[in-house]
């Protein structure tokens, strides 16, 4: 939706809160003190109102707008900008876009719309064939003490990033070629290499049917217990390359979308991850993308198909 669209669609407040009222209707609203789902609208108020026990749920409770004093119509500006490019804004160009005064405001909401993101792909495990690798990131370090940092793996000036892509096999029936097809990416930062931090993420994040992908490392040595069947191959040989093509193009793609940010701190990279990730995994969505993030954000409880 370009602003153009956005200005026809949702010229003033009142038709924000058309819009959301809508929306929080189709996508259902939970009684936060009996969990009804029965509720009448008020009109007068603009909220919300328990059919069993009249409890009253304003149009940002339970959302992640709850606490906010900006108006809707902020919020549904930020999801236009947000979702208007397969790449993400910095900050800085998301408060001159929206042309608000203070950037702490315009940092706030954004990270909240990147957490609604994360809880949204959290709802998936990743399953069939399943690549997995670490990636190593920069992060923000001060001046003054990134002189004395070690270099390369295991720098303090990287942070640690599992990455896994679900793939499949395609073999062409006349040439015989095998290719790769991908479907969804997760992305998770990591404190360390371990094994046991390994294990802990595919069995939580992969399908215990599924047939993980990974290099020889020594960190996946034990994986018996949290899969099915896994797979090693040496990166550096062919078919380790074919193992891990899509894991190590999400690699690439993700350190050359972070530099754009210049600094991101290791506290919030989690939430640029998920923003990465969010749009990676939903690149054919198109329009459809903005009504995802709506529902993702108003509705972070109460998830639906998409």
């Amino acid at each position: 939706m370009t602003i153009l669209q956005f200005n026809e669609r949702y010229p003033d407040e009142a038709s924000c809160i058309h819009f959301f009222k809508e929306q929080r209707e189709r996508e259902g609203i939970i009684c936060k003190k009996c969990k009804s789902r029965e509720h009448y609208w008020l009109n007068s108020l603009n909220m919300f109102q328990c059919k069993h026990c009249e409890f009253r749920t304003g149009l940002k409770n339970g959302t992640v707008m709850e606490n906010s004093k900006l108006p809707l119509r902020i919020w549904l500006l930020a999801m236009t900008l947000v979702s208007a490019t397969k790449k993400g804004f910095s900050c800085l160009e998301l408060q001159r876009q929206m042309g608000h005064s203070r950037y702490e405001t315009v940092f706030r909401l954004y990270h909240k719309l990147r957490e609604a993101m994360g809880k949204r792909d959290s709802q998936y495990k990743l399953e069939d064939m399943v690549e997995y690798d670490e990636a190593f990131v920069s992060k923000a370090t001060k001046s003054s003490e990134r002189m004395k940092l070690k270099k390369g793996r295991g720098s303090q000036k990287q942070a640690s990033v599992a990455v896994m892509a679900e793939s499949s096999i395609l073999e062409d029936l006349i040439t015989g070629e095998k290719d790769k097809s991908c479907r969804y990416f997760k992305m998770v930062k990591i404190d360390n290499l371990k094994a046991k931090t390994a294990e802990k993420l595919i069995k939580g994040l992969i399908d215990k049917k599924a047939v993980v992908q990974t290099d020889e490392s020594t960190t996946y040595s034990n994986l018996e217990d949290c899969i099915d069947v896994h797979v090693s191959e040496l990166s550096s040989t062919k078919e380790g390359k074919f193992n891990l093509k899509w894991v190590h193009i999400a690699i690439s793609n993700l350190k050359r979308d972070l530099q754009k940010y210049h600094m991101v701190s290791e506290k919030m990279l989690q939430n640029y991850l998920n923003e990465f990730c969010y749009k990676l995994n939903r690149r054919y969505f198109g329009e459809k993308l903005f009504d995802r993030l709506v529902i993702a954000s108003i509705c972070p409880y109460l998830y639906t198909s998409g």
